[in-house]
């Protein structure tokens, strides 16, 4: 990426190779999983003083091809995923197993060079092995998305077996984690789409009950599924176009954990709903670095599974960006290797 704007900024060329300091592992890029963030790095709505030129991508599967000083117990060959979430592994947030809330914390891809390359280095701490039940397009769908609905359903919104869960934006990778990890703790999950399409993807991914937020009022028909009451828990990314609708579909007593605002950042909110009905909101970013370790027990056992919604060549970077921005796919966009 040599400077902000439409896909059209993105460039494909050579660079130099990344250097392989003390503490850290070099691995070349097999697959490279596409984000949201990706696209707002690229607008500059995320790190807009970012130095340029800068490397995008967050979510890597790849095979070790050197190690730093102080490196042990990984090897040239070994078959890895790379943690997205870096930071500085020494102060309290990350002792206490809350990294991601380190001063320093940085996501690869955003803050510091990521994925779209033949090699990138990071701290060894941010390698685990590659799951051998998957693909290595597979394993670069997992990291980002995985982590951040994670902690949104697990560690923010704490959902229990019965519960009625609205995961908004169906088709979107961290929804689609979402719906699997929810299904995981016992919940029952109603899912949003725009398109019929995505709806029934959706309901084949597990979700009990579908709703098109296409249609106005759509909140009405989550309370109506919910026999009147609204759901326990929400997981929302889509923003400012649908925020107040996410409030009314949520239950008296509810929880609300906001990942992201696809649709724009300057959303009403109704305060009374707030208080009267004793709504909780939690923002969420990733999650801890420890969080992955059960996500790719759970990938390795089939319980839980990434979705590719496309898959094309590095060089064809521009035409991912487009896919992901116009939301024609269910699942992830990866780029090979």
């Amino acid at each position: 990426m040599e400077a902000r704007g439409g896909p059209e900024v993105l460039r494909f060329g050579e660079l130099a190779e990344p250097a392989v300091e003390a503490g850290q592992v070099r691995v070349v890029v097999k697959a490279v999983a596409l984000n949201h963030l990706d696209l707002w790095v690229r607008k500059g709505v995320a790190s807009p003083k970012l130095p340029l030129p800068h490397i995008l991508g967050a979510d890597v599967a790849g095979v070790v091809e050197a190690v730093g000083a102080g490196v042990e117990g990984l090897t040239p060959g070994d078959a890895v995923v790379l943690n997205p979430g870096v930071s500085c592994g020494r102060c309290e947030r990350c002792l206490s197993g809350q990294d991601n809330l380190c001063p320093k914390y940085q996501i690869l891809g955003e803050h510091r060079w990521g994925g779209y390359a033949e090699l990138v280095s990071v701290p060894a701490a941010n390698i685990l092995p590659k799951p051998a039940n998957l693909s290595w397009v597979e394993a670069a769908s997992v990291p980002l998305t995985f982590l951040t609905a994670w902690q949104m359903v697990v560690d923010k919104l704490q959902v229990r077996p019965g519960e009625d869960l609205l995961v908004m934006a169906a088709g979107s990778g961290v929804s689609v984690a979402a719906i699997q990890i929810a299904k995981l703790y016992g919940a029952r999950v109603i899912a949003t789409a725009s398109s019929e399409d995505k709806l029934a993807q959706a309901r084949a991914l597990g979700a009990d009950e579908t709703v098109s937020y296409a249609q106005p009022d759509w909140f009405k028909e989550v309370r109506r599924l919910t026999g009147g009451k609204g759901a326990d828990a929400v997981v929302d990314h889509t923003g400012a176009q649908y925020w107040e609708g996410v409030i009314k579909a949520t239950a008296w007593g509810g929880r609300i954990c906001l990942v992201g605002a696809s649709s724009g950042y300057e959303a009403t909110t109704p305060l009374s709903h707030v208080f009267y009905r004793q709504l909780s909101i939690f923002g969420s970013t990733m999650g801890s670095k420890s969080r992955l370790f059960p996500i790719l027990r759970w990938v390795a056992e089939g319980r839980l599974k990434p979705i590719v919604g496309a898959t094309l060549p590095l060089a064809q970077a521009t035409e991912g960006h487009r896919l992901l921005e116009e939301r024609r796919v269910f699942g992830k966009v990866v780029l090979e290797v």
